[in-house]
């Protein structure tokens, strides 16, 4: 018998070792599979029937009907489904509307203690009357329609997760939460309480925002937003025969903009860009007012605080004598720090979709802009995971909003069997 030398033995030893983890992968778990699999024509049903419901955060009446539909679809997978109308928590903002879509909640109990909350959002940016020239269509591997990335295949893994685990018979967790709010796109005044509290009583938050088009990725940090506006009230006079007895709001707030140019912080992630002004009324009028507005992001949800601090003692700071201002701070959203408890059911996921033969990118670094998950991690240490939508293209865009058919059965494994895992406490998910 032929022999290696010791040196190629060692060699060949040494590949085995490096391919073991490769070789070892589990393979899909066939019964999940199967049933993900069977889902794939309903789940595209169920978009065609979210899509053809118009319902922009601002159309309380389209919110009212897909509310209905998906309070219903919860119904029929026996959960325990109630609506939650905006109450006197509402966080007011200068865009928030009178009227803001109420909240489907749904509650499901099992046999096990793990409490995960999975949550979307019903509402888009479209106004009313674009449904009639842009209709649900399918071009090959694409699903075209207003908000079905942003958010409605959201809410439609959801409802089809939920159903493979019914056909399934798994209850193994302790409770499975939904909640599906409808105004994410206006910054959630009244949804972001609810996150917040339903995010510190469950032990993974599954988010299902959508994931970019060009590759499967979750998320486990995002950017916090803040806005802010600066007003000037000054004193109108004539330009020509009397400046002097005016007071200039623009000379004021031009002077507090060059102030604060500067305030943003690289190293911290802080961002401040003034990015809109106005003032004055008439070419011969040394005008009375005046404003500003920047966008703000941070990375840390205490920068919050330092960054308005460091903005009101600033603006005291007045060229202008007799000038009044008034500085308005949002705090639009809060960033998705990450915890360690995310980082462990990154790893997870990542685990399940290798058995599929596929790879999923999991960003520890802050991605896009704000989130309704931030708001379920805000002020606790639980798992938080962003990004368990379909893969996505054109959010918020005319004529080229859709999704990716062939995400559909991966995407419902990987959320099916990530819920099996953590309510099991198998692998990195205990």
């Amino acid at each position: 018998m032929n022999r290696l030398p010791a040196a190629s033995l060692r060699r060949f030893v040494a590949t085995l070792a490096i391919a073991a983890p490769v070789l070892a992968a589990a393979a899909p778990d066939a019964t999940v599979f199967s049933e993900v699999q069977h889902q794939r024509q309903p789940l595209l049903d169920t978009l065609k029937d979210l899509v053809s419901i118009e319902s922009g955060s601002r159309d309380r009446e389209g919110l009212d009907r897909i509310s209905q539909l998906i309070h219903d679809r919860l119904q029929a997978l026996g959960g325990q489904v109630e609506y939650i109308e905006p109450g006197d928590g509402v966080y007011r903002m200068q865009d928030t509307p009178q009227q803001i879509g109420r909240m489907v909640r749904a509650t499901f109990r099992g046999t096990g203690t793990k409490k995960i909350l999975l949550i979307a959002h019903m509402d888009t940016v479209y106004l009313k009357g674009m449904l009639a020239k842009q209709p649900f269509r399918i071009d090959g591997n694409r699903a075209y329609g207003l908000g079905i990335g942003d958010d409605k295949a959201g809410v439609a893994v959801i409802l089809h997760t939920l159903a493979t685990l019914k056909a399934l018979n798994f209850k193994d967790y302790g409770t499975l939460t939904v909640l599906i709010n409808g105004d994410e796109e206006i910054s959630s005044p009244a949804a972001r309480a609810m996150f917040t509290k339903l995010g510190a009583e469950h032990d993974l938050t599954m988010s299902h925002e959508g994931s970019p088009a060009a590759h499967d990725q979750l998320s486990l940090a995002t950017a916090g937003i803040a806005a802010v506006e600066l007003k000037v009230t000054g004193k109108a006079s004539h330009a020509g025969s009397a400046p002097e007895r005016g007071r200039n709001a623009i000379y004021e707030l031009a002077h507090q903009v060059l102030q604060t140019k500067d305030f943003s912080d690289p190293a911290r992630g802080v961002k401040m860009n003034w990015t809109t002004i106005t003032g004055g009324s008439n070419r011969n009028v040394i005008p009375a007012d005046a404003s500003a507005t920047a966008d703000v992001r941070v990375v840390r949800v205490a920068d919050y605080d330092a960054l308005e601090t460091r903005l009101r003692e600033t603006i005291k700071k007045q060229l202008i004598p007799d000038t009044r201002l008034q500085l308005t701070f949002e705090r639009r959203r809060p960033p998705l720090e990450m915890t360690p408890a995310a980082q462990q059911i990154g790893k997870q996921a990542q685990a399940i979709y290798a058995e599929l033969g596929k790879t999923l990118d999991v960003n520890e670094t802050v991605q896009g802009g704000g989130t309704d998950a931030a708001f379920a991690g805000l002020g606790n240490k639980n798992a938080v995971i962003e990004r368990f939508g379909l893969l996505s293209f054109g959010a918020h865009s005319n004529d080229d909003e859709y999704i990716l058919i062939d995400s559909i059965e991966p995407r419902l494994y990987l959320a099916t069997r990530l819920i099996m895992d953590v309510s099991r406490g198998v692998g990195a998910a205990r």
